[in-house]
């Protein structure tokens, strides 16, 4: 397959430069769209009409509200440029022949609409869209849409998550780009954000991973004019219903206060600024389920958190052609008794505390107007602390509870930088784009004291009151590791235009990584666009590439400090109670050490799809897409000095305990077939509707996953951990008048499934996660989700201006769970546990949150 994709690319790249050798008298019109502030405006349609007979040409504004027609005839033409929220622009352009010079770049400015409360979820126009970025089935929200849908506790991102499709997330989880830079979090607060895409572009070579798994976010830039907003949220569990596994209703209480400003320096026509500050404080309740030797343990069990953020930047217009924006951002977090809940009891809990410092320096050059230069770079440092409640050792009794310390006390520094310098250049029939990036170049410090007074594993409450361990592990040495990590990243794309009807894009991107000695990570990219019809109203869009994943830095760490002399795992089987040892040294047990498998690589994937997209009417579109991916080398981790079957007793090299060897040799398959209807649906209701059938099956869980027998993986392919078979989503507002302005949002899905267990160590590995004979992975099922949340929100205009809307009062009430039904979670397959089949948690019940929101 990947032979033929490269064969695929190859012969299309010959056909488009064979189609380019003569090209016509064009010429390209570029420029930018902005509002009366002078605050650029990304995701933007814009349209070029000319004389009749010739097909309009559509394009979409980036994240700096650029937009560019490559190949346009001689001739008088019309650019329309209309955004949600503003009165649409249109400016008129003529293109003269061949031998004179492009149009200089056009700036379409749009002013602000009368005011209104209709939103529009999805794709900013409804409409069908031959751009390459511009795929139905991608996910887009902006500013207007997030303040106007139930967002629980302002919190974007987990809203639009569950627009990911797990099988695209790789090792380190889903890809955030933050104005144009790869970040670890997002570091401004709600009010700071313009726009949120999800599988824009799925096979754009610019990024590393596929669409559907990474999350894409603009944020306000700085105008000429004065704006600001303040919002204030807030909720009280006496107006909440209780948890299902509470035996009381635990007090909790959230209070968020956030604003964002952002105007001119001194008055200057040339430097704006922005600035945010969030203040988070959120006293909530764990609800432990578990049993001892006594009986049932319910309890609820404060974890407060708190959450500062500022953030702020600066934006210079120098001369007409260069940008450059300047940002900071500082954020400092603290969690108690964080892991606490289910079967963990209190004393097994852990206080956490954050701090992450971020500066981003971003230049934008139009070097010609056919030349634009994207420079960005990021410094950060980041300082991240675990201390365990309590120092005694941890007890386990498989599924029942959880108790003693956590011994989890680590400390973990940061210094990294991010940087990324792309090129667009277009000509003719050409929009040619590409680069380089360091997606991550960090310094990486960690202090590793966990587990430092070992952990008893008991198989059942009977074991555990006979005092008769399964397994007893514990590290002891020095867990201090520094090391380098690199990652590198390039890519070239070129879309085509090969007829009005027909565009084609062709990519390669080339990745690499540090620590691992595998340098053939190429990643040939292909998409198109065909309008089979006249009046291009349909459109059937396709495309594949491969895509390298990453390990993050969790598997290096382990690598460098379980090397058999820095920090040394004991796994001691069927040891003494509470004196494992009996009076022997730990020295003299064989050690445990990470290792790397000599043929390990990056893991890489093959994605493809098509789709065909249809133009309902003005307004409303709807699409069906195919998606499939191969997953090839995917991450696993194996005991390769596991004891020797059948009788499971000595392992082949007594001088070492547990030898975990990272391997690259998983695989994995994913089929989605996906229903997306999105715009105005009806009279009342604009927004966007998802339904996604879709089967995933793998043989790993990951790079930390270790199979229950080392030599026997014939079991190990089943239905991967993230497996739904049915998924519902939609987004959207009701707006039957003035008074009610309702945002809905609803989400259905199949459950996941998980697996059985015997509870015991039946390959004496000191690890129970044996499953009974001939029972497959992930074999039991686990429970459906099902969740209704709305907003009700009313606005009212203050000061109203003929000019310019005044400011703009906004109280609301927002409902989760509407109907208050029990998601159960954490479904129990430890046939020894006492919950047995049963779940030991469930999401939060319905729950009430108040709003106010000042915006001028």
């Amino acid at each position: 397959m990947y032979r033929i994709i490269c064969a695929l690319c190859a012969a299309l790249l010959l056909c488009a430069v064979q189609s380019a050798a003569q090209p016509p008298a064009t010429q390209a019109i570029s420029g930018t769209v902005v509002d009366q502030t002078g605050a650029v405006l990304p995701n933007a349609s814009v349209e070029l009409l000319g004389a009749a007979g010739r097909p309009p040409q559509n394009a979409t504004t980036d994240e700096a509200g650029i937009f560019r027609f490559p190949s346009v005839a001689a001739g008088r033409y019309e650019v329309q440029a209309t955004f949600e929220g503003f009165e649409p622009a249109t400016v008129r352009v003529t293109v003269a022949g061949r031998s004179s010079a492009s149009p200089g770049p056009l700036r379409i400015t749009l002013a602000l609409a009368r005011f209104t409360q209709e939103v529009r979820v999805g794709n900013s126009a409804g409409e069908v869209n031959a751009a390459s970025a511009a795929n139905l089935d991608s996910s887009t929200v902006d500013q207007n849409a997030l303040e106007n849908l139930p967002v629980f506790n302002q919190d974007v991102l987990a809203t639009m998550s569950r627009f990911l499709d797990a099988s695209a997330i790789g090792t380190n989880g889903a890809t955030l780009i933050v104005n144009g830079i790869e970040m670890n979090a997002l570091n401004v607060p709600a009010s700071a954000i313009q726009q949120i895409k999800i599988n824009q572009d799925p096979y754009s070579s610019e990024f590393p991973r596929p669409g559907r798994g990474r999350i894409e976010v603009v944020t306000k830039p700085g105008s000429q004019m004065f704006a600001g907003t303040t919002n204030i949220v807030f909720r009280d569990s006496a107006l909440d219903a209780r948890n299902a596994f509470a035996l009381v209703r635990p007090p909790e209480q959230r209070r968020i206060v956030e604003g964002f400003l952002g105007g001119p320096v001194r008055h200057s026509p040339n430097t704006a600024f922005t600035t945010s500050l969030k203040y988070d404080a959120e006293d909530t309740q764990a609800v432990v389920v578990a049993q001892d030797p006594s009986g049932l343990i319910q309890a609820n069990v404060a974890n407060p958190y708190r959450n500062f953020l500022a953030a702020g930047s600066v934006t210079h217009q120098k001369g007409s052609n260069t940008t450059i924006a300047l940002s900071l951002s500082y954020q400092d977090e603290t969690r108690r008794n964080q892991g606490v809940g289910g079967v963990t009891l209190p004393s097994a809990g852990v206080n956490w505390h954050s701090i992450e410092q971020d500066s981003t320096y971003n230049q934008q050059t139009i070097v010609t107007p056919k030349l634009l230069n994207q420079f960005r770079v990021l410094v950060g440092n980041e300082y991240e602390t675990w201390a365990s409640i309590s120092a005694a050792p941890t007890l386990v009794v498989l599924d029942a509870f959880t108790g003693g310390g956590a011994q989890a006390d680590r400390l973990r520094t940061e210094h990294h930088f991010t940087l990324s310098d792309i090129v667009t250049w277009s000509s003719a029939r050409h929009l040619v784009k590409g680069g380089f990036q360091i997606p991550d170049g960090s310094r990486r410090r960690f202090d590793d004291n966990t587990n430092t007074a070992g952990t008893f594993y008991f198989s059942s409450l009977a074991d555990y009151t006979a005092g008769r361990p399964l397994s007893f592990i514990q590290q002891a040495g020095n867990g201090h590791v520094v090391f380098l990590e690199k990652v590198l990243g390039g890519f070239v794309q070129d879309e085509i235009r090969v007829r009005p009807n027909l565009s084609v894009v062709l990519g390669l991107r080339y990745d690499w990584q540090s620590y691992f000695h595998d340098h053939n990570n190429l990643g040939p990219r292909m998409s198109f666009a065909f309008a089979p019809t006249n009046d291009g109203t349909t459109l059937i869009r396709g495309g594949g590439g491969m895509f390298y994943d990453r390990t993050g830095p969790g598997p290096i760490q382990d690598l460098l400090k379980y090397d058999g002399h820095r920090l040394i795992r004991y796994v001691l089987t069927n040891p003494g109670y509470p004196a494992p040892l009996d009076g022997q040294s730990l020295a003299a047990q064989p050690p445990g050490i990470v290792s790397l498998a000599a043929d390990a690589g990056i893991p890489s994937s093959l994605q493809y799809g098509i789709s065909v997209e249809r133009q309902l009417r003005k307004g409303t579109s709807a699409s069906v897409t195919y998606t499939g991916s191969l997953g090839f080398t995917q991450f696993r981790s194996r005991d390769v000095n596991a004891p020797l079957p059948p009788l499971y007793l000595a392992r082949p090299d007594p001088t070492l305990g547990v030898v975990r060897e990272i391997e690259s040799a998983g695989r994995s398959t994913n089929h989605s077939l996906q229903f997306t209807l999105k715009g105005r649906v009806s009279r009342l209701f604009v927004g966007s509707a998802q339904y996604i059938l879709s089967q995933t099956m793998n043989d790993t869980s990951g790079v930390n996953w270790m199979p229950p027998n080392s030599y026997d993986l014939s079991l190990e392919y089943a239905r991967a951990d993230s497996n739904q078979r049915h998924r519902i989503d939609l987004l959207g507002t009701i707006n039957p008048g003035s008074l009610i302005n309702l945002g809905v949002a609803l989400a259905m899905y199949s459950g996941r499934p998980y697996s059985i267990t015997t509870g015991h160590d039946d390959f004496g590995t000191g690890t129970p996660n044996a499953r009974p004979a001939g029972v497959p992975r992930n074999s039991l099922e686990g429970p459906g989700y099902a969740d209704l949340d709305l907003r009700w929100s009313h606005d009212v205009l203050l000061s109203p201006s003929r000019k310019r809307a005044g400011p703009v009062a906004t109280i609301a009430v927002d409902a989760f769970n509407v109907f208050n039904h029990v998601n159960y979670q954490r479904y129990i397959g430890t046939l020894t546990s006492p919950f047995f089949g049963r779940a030991v948690a469930a999401q939060p019940p319905r729950r009430l949150q108040i709003s106010f929101r000042l915006h001028f």
